[in-house]
């Protein structure tokens, strides 16, 4: 462990050698832009979404004022995953520059005109609840929203209780009359940099917010300069928008620029910062006590009946009294017998294995508490101006003893994890699915070497069924998913050329990695099962009820559920109701105690079905062990029907069918951790008795 650390921070000298050459580095994600007085900042849009349809749209999909010439943003794989269409917007925007309003598009005296067409799209997008998401220096925008928390106090004691809601509502609707926000009230944050005396301004930003209002064409009073002035007060009427006849109306906006106190490393709090953490915490502790409770029960098996167990086998005299105290010595000769399709089961336990690693350092590397609390440890000065970090001087007298050695340790271990960054758009989506696929050499060797100790023989079809098996199960889901999207013509649905790009990383780099690891884990030494097989199956005994495979999976699978279903609502809110969802601190904890929870219930369950005298484990523990998945499948059923509004078949089956791969991988998971957990106990007690 000691020749380990110190080759580690060998390696970690030798990287600050290499950095200190640079002088300076920017963690990631950390890169300010700095803007001068009336520098352009450019407005992009992303998508249209809605949680009632879940099918977004690219922006210029509906009648929107265009530019001369648009420009869509190169995106990664998890941006055309996630539907998101990156384009230019003809906004023009400048850096500490007021707007009181201007038209966007058309001539002053003219205003536009959306066909009866247009108008009927634009009126089932208002309908149906769809939100416009834009961007600004890579910050979203957002609406502000002001709820008062003493509603029953006098107006002079009721509290504000400020919430952002995440892009802006395109319309609304009031007495079976649609109305269309054709006018954006822009309101940028910017933080002023410390500069020398002689050097300009510079400029970030670190807000961005929109106010969205409908004004009625007539109310809105225009001049030949495309400037226009909005009516005072509430003596405007909004901007009806009629399905079954042609509208005329102005798109405008107008810019204003606040002066802030808040940091641009900090710039990302309002979207990022949950106002509930407490039920968070509530969570956590939640997951202890339930970890606890398990702890206890296993302790109360291994320390009392075990142990007695163990020490009555081993006497020599009167064993045949003791043997009939308790079963699970009695199938010492058939516990280790291959189970049906031994193929089959070391082909998705080495898909488990997979999903383990990748969820494992994706949660890691997301790990934003983690940047927090190396954050926290910097230098005021980097903290609050975000300058590249100079690693070679003496920045932190505060730290003694060699802790700043571990500091910057772990600081490049953050720069090294990646730290997925939120303004990183779709790189957690992007990470994900290259790391499925560059984990299947570790799928692959843990599956290759189960399946030679099941005493399988076919290594080169049993490394094609690891490779196939649940990666075709997921991609056939969603081709047949995409399919209905195409049809829809949104932008969530994968192009082609993406599809192809899928499928040739599919098998030009995931399928040659699973084969490679399984030739390498079939080669090597087999699970070294403590007890012999006999030759002749043993009778097993007619079981109780409470033993049967249903009941296991809801007995094994409501405590690692109960665990884990607080943080699944914020999960579910994220993916379902456009949500930022960023406490990766917590879904790691979470995700540490779901790994015990499962552990802990299939030792208990495993043991349970031994004393029965039942030594057919393998496929039972595996099934048993996801039993949470059936519970996550039972809350995804409660929360379409009581948190969405969701009546159409296309979204209501694309929930279903998104629903669907997530419980099979979360089954995949979970069985995966329970089934190696059993395993591991299983041969440790049967090691520790003596078998004649």
């Amino acid at each position: 462990m000691a020749t380990a650390m110190q080759d580690w921070l060998s390696w970690s000298l030798l990287l600050l050698s290499l950095i200190c050459e640079t002088r300076a580095f920017y963690v990631p994600g950390v890169a300010p832009i700095n803007f001068h007085q009336n520098d352009p900042v450019e407005i992009k849009a992303v998508k249209l979404t809605s949680s009632r349809t879940q099918l977004p749209y690219e922006y210029y999909s509906l009648p929107f004022c265009q530019p001369r010439k648009i420009t869509y943003k190169a995106e990664n794989l998890g941006e055309v995953l996630r539907g998101d269409r990156i384009v230019n917007t003809p906004f023009q925007v400048l850096m500490n520059s007021e707007k009181k309003c201007e038209v966007l598009c058309g001539q002053s005296n003219k205003p536009m005109t959306l066909t009866v067409e247009q108008s009927r799209l634009v009126a089932e997008r208002i309908t149906e609840d769809y939100y416009v998401h834009l961007i600004a220096d890579n910050l979203p925008v957002a609406t502000r929203l002001e709820l008062y928390a003493n509603r029953d106090s006098d107006d002079k004691k009721k509290e504000k209780d400020v919430q952002f809601e995440h892009g802006y509502r395109l319309g609304f609707t009031d007495v079976n009359k649609i109305y269309l926000h054709n006018h954006l009230s822009f309101i940028l944050y910017y933080h002023r940099e410390d500069v020398e005396e002689d050097q300009e301004h510079t400029y970030r930003v670190v807000r961005f917010e929109v106010i969205p209002q409908s004004i009625r064409l007539e109310d809105l009073k225009t001049d030949e300069k495309s400037s226009c002035t909005l009516p005072e007060g509430t003596n405007s009427s909004p901007q009806e928008i009629d399905p079954t006849k042609e509208n005329q109306l102005f798109f405008t906006y107008s810019v204003h620029w606040e002066e802030s106190d808040i940091k641009w490393a900090s710039r990302w709090d309002t979207y990022l910062t949950m106002s509930d953490v407490q039920i968070h915490w509530f969570s956590i502790i939640n997951s202890v006590v339930v970890v606890f409770f398990l702890s206890g029960i296993l302790s109360m098996i291994i320390i009392r009946t075990l142990r007695k167990d163990i020490a009555n086998y081993n006497k020599e005299d009167d064993i045949e009294d003791t043997m009939e105290e308790s079963g699970w010595k009695l199938v010492h000769g058939d516990v280790f017998r291959p189970p049906q399709y031994p193929m089959i089961l070391s082909s998705l336990l080495g898909s488990g294995i997979q999903l383990f690693c990748m969820i494992l350092i994706v949660i890691c590397s997301s790990g934003v508490s983690l940047l927090d609390f190396y954050l926290s440890l910097m230098p005021p000065s980097f903290v609050t101006s975000g300058e590249p970090l100079n690693l070679c001087e003496p920045q932190f007298p505060h730290l003694k003893n060699g802790e700043g050695s571990l500091y910057l340790a772990g600081l490049i271990v953050v720069a090294m994890l990646g730290m997925l960054s939120p303004s990183s758009r779709g790189a957690l989506m992007t990470t994900a699915c290259f790391l499925f696929m560059f984990m299947g050499v570790f799928g692959g060797f843990s599956a290759g070497r189960l399946y030679r100790t099941l005493k399988g023989h076919r290594w080169k079809k049993g490394a094609f069924c690891t490779a196939t098996l649940y990666p075709g199960v997921v991609f056939g889901i969603c081709f047949v998913l995409n399919c209905f999207i195409w049809g829809k013509h949104s932008s969530g649905a994968v192009p082609f050329p993406t599809m192809v790009a899928l499928l040739c990383m599919w098998f030009g780099i995931s399928l040659p990695l699973v084969y490679l690891g399984y030739y390498f884990g079939f080669r090597k030494q087999p699970y070294d099962n403590p007890v012999r097989t006999n030759q002749i199956p043993r009778q097993i005994p007619e079981q109780r009820w409470y033993m049967n495979r249903f009941v296991g999976i809801l007995m094994a699978g409501i405590l690692p559920f109960g665990a884990m279903f607080i943080e699944l609502f914020f999960i579910f809110s994220a993916i379902w109701e456009n949500q930022f969802y960023y406490l990766f601190g917590f879904l790691f904890l979470v995700f540490i105690i779901l790994v015990v929870s499962c552990s802990q219930i299939s030792i208990v369950m495993v043991y349970f079905q031994l004393c029965a005298e039942d030594y057919r484990w393998w496929w039972r523990n595996f099934l048993v062990s996801g039993g949470s998945a059936f519970y996550v499948l039972v809350y995804a059923i409660f929360y379409f029907v009581n948190k969405l509004d969701i009546v159409e078949f296309i979204p209501s089956l694309l929930y279903f069918g998104y629903t669907a791969l997530m419980v099979l991988s979360f089954w995949l998971l979970t069985g995966t951790i329970g089934f190696y957990a059993a395993y591991m106990f299983v041969r440790k007690i049967y090691a520790a008795v003596k078998i004649d």
